[in-house]
């Protein structure tokens, strides 16, 4: 299966370089996974395609401000640097430029001394590890000196940065965001509750692997990235209960969907607790085993999340769907327009 085959034009000024006012204002493309059907909505009416009974599923990661500044020691040369996951202890995969001149033992000093690194080696695609040393809390001291870690393709500043957090983000860790949930407010998933939908909540750590373009010409031969997942006893149970009693598993975001169908793959179908890490890679032809819809954004064309996509609703369909939400002048990637797969 050739990646080419997931590919589409996209205009750059149909990429969305700010949040909207109001998160609930974006619009919303309603696809029939069955038949392609197109509908065009506003996302604060998605309550009226759900049904009692459904279970709507929000990833709870909290973005880190993950992208910190500093210099070296030895010659005051300035580092950028980007953490992507932590390792063992105080020490973090990251990404830095200039790589090349970070090399082991390198100390890095951010903030004048409340944060200073060392380079303890290397990672995959260049990357460096780095052994942090700081007073008191690590993230407190984060939240101080970083920078949220902006998609590459978003160009303008960010004035306030808790837009690239969803309103449910609770557990630390990621290096982006999961953008479907963005659309969400307190009053919405409100809402949606007194509907009598359930609402339930599993982590999945997003990396930067997510804007990783895919390198090789044939599906079948990329190296999928893995990210972190965490589901409780209580939404295992949960989801198992709406499966039984015939609800519908709707995920907010390719990352909900990730972590489930690694779940129910390894169980027969079930869900239970656990927590671990997932490389799944989900293309056309994959059977699902864990959800019946999706709310999700739209993707980069030749992207690992787009092929996702079109394994749920099938190729054709997708592509039909992005060439309308192009032709309609839909808004494209983090900060743009929702659409619901169902």
């Amino acid at each position: 299966m050739k990646v080419d085959l997931f590919d589409f034009h996209l205009p750059e000024e149909l990429i969305a370089q700010v949040p909207l006012k109001n998160r609930t204002d974006s619009r919303l493309m309603i696809l029939d996974k069955h038949t392609g059907e197109i509908k065009h909505e506003v996302f604060k009416n998605i309550s009226e395609y759900l049904r009692e009974g459904d279970c709507l599923v929000l990833n709870d990661t909290k973005v880190l401000p993950a992208r910190l500044f500093g210099v070296k020691k030895d010659t005051g040369a300035k580092i950028e640097v980007l953490l992507l996951k932590q390792l063992e202890g105080d020490q973090w995969e990251t990404l830095i430029k200039p790589a090349k001149r970070v090399k082991e033992g390198t100390e890095i000093d951010f903030g004048n001394g409340l944060l200073t690194a060392v380079c303890t080696g290397t990672s995959d695609h260049g990357g460096r590890v780095l052994d942090f040393k700081y007073d008191g809390i690590f993230y407190e001291v984060l939240d101080q000196l970083g920078e949220m870690p902006l998609p590459p393709y978003i160009k303008e500043q960010l004035d306030d940065r808790d837009r690239y957090q969803t309103v449910f983000a609770r557990e630390p860790g990621s290096a982006a965001a999961p953008t479907a949930g963005l659309h969400f407010t307190e009053g919405l998933l409100t809402e949606i509750k007194e509907k009598g939908v359930h609402i339930a909540f599993i982590t999945l750590h997003v990396g930067l692997g997510t804007f990783r373009p895919v390198s090789v010409d044939d599906v079948l031969a990329h190296d999928m990235h893995s990210e972190f997942y965490m589901v409780t006893e209580g939404t295992a149970r949960l989801l198992n209960e709406v499966r039984s009693n015939g609800g519908r598993i709707i995920t907010v975001g390719t990352t909900s969907t990730r972590t489930l169908e690694t779940i129910a793959s390894a169980n027969d179908g079930q869900f239970i607790e656990g927590s671990g890490w997932t490389s799944i890679f989900i293309y056309p032809g994959y059977s699902f085993k864990a959800i019946d819809g999706m709310i999700t954004n739209f993707h980069l064309p030749k992207s690992t999340l787009i092929m996702l996509v079109s394994a749920l609703a099938g190729r054709e369909n997708v592509l039909q769907a992005y060439q309308t939400a192009v032709s309609e002048r839909y808004r494209f990637f983090s900060f743009g327009d929702a659409m619901l797969i169902i």
